[in-house]
C-alpha cells in the first residue's frame, strides 16, 4: 500500500458552480488496476465507515462492493446512492439490490450519462478516479484509484457536488 503525503493544486468542476481551484492537503493513496486489488480497499474503507457512506455512480456490479454497502447499511451506516438513468433500464441492477436492501437510491437523468465514480465515507475520505465499481473494473480494465483523507475542503467540495445531483434526481422505483 503506497501512502503519499502531498499538497496539490486541484481543478474540481461542480455541477453548480463554475470551476474554482481548492488547495488541497492530507493523504492519497493510489490504485491501479490490473495488478492491484482497487476492489478490496475500498471494500476495507467502506467497512470502516462509522456513519454515513455516499455514492455516486455509472452503476456497479462489484458483488464484494455491494456486499460492503448493504453490511454497512446494516451496522447502521447512513448509505445512499446517485445512479445513472441506465440502472433503470435493467431487469436487476445495482439500483434494485440496494433499494430491496432498504438503502436510499436515487436516479440522475439530467445528464446524458452521470458517470461519476464517487464515494465519500464519513465525511472525511473521497474515493475517485476512473475506476468503476465493477468486477470488470478490477479484473479487466486498466483504471485508477484515488483515495483520499482528511482533506476538508476538498471533501466539501465533493459534497457539494453530491448534494447538487441529489437535489435534480429522482428516487428509485423499481419498474
Amino acid at each position: 500500500m503506497k501512502k503519499i503525503l502531498v499538497v496539490l493544486m486541484l481543478v474540481l468542476l461542480s455541477a453548480s458552480a463554475p470551476a474554482e481551484s481548492v488547495l488541497a492537503a492530507g493523504t492519497v493513496e493510489v490504485c491501479f488496476t490490473p495488478g492491484e486489488d482497487c476492489a478490496g480497499k475500498i471494500v476495507r474503507e467502506i467497512d470502516a465507515a462509522r456513519s454515513q457512506l455516499l455514492v455516486q455512480a455509472y452503476s456497479f456490479t462489484s458483488k464484494p462492493i455491494a456486499k460492503a454497502l448493504l453490511d454497512a447499511h446494516k451496522r447502521g451506516v447512513k448509505v445512499e446512492a446517485v445512479l445513472d438513468k441506465s440502472q433503470r433500464k435493467e431487469r436487476y441492477t445495482s439500483a434494485t439490490f440496494l433499494n430491496n436492501a432498504g438503502i436510499l437510491v436515487f436516479i440522475d437523468d439530467r445528464h446524458a450519462i452521470a458517470h461519476n465514480k464517487i464515494m465519500i465515507i464519513d465525511r472525511r475520505t473521497v474515493f475517485t478516479g476512473s475506476f468503476n465499481f465493477t468486477k470488470a473494473a478490477q479484473e479487466r480494465n486498466a483504471e485508477n484509484l484515488l483515495i483520499i483523507k482528511g482533506d476538508k475542503a476538498l471533501v466539501e467540495k465533493y459534497l457539494a457536488n453530491y448534494a447538487a445531483h441529489r437535489e435534480h434526481s429522482e428516487p428509485y422505483a423499481v419498474r
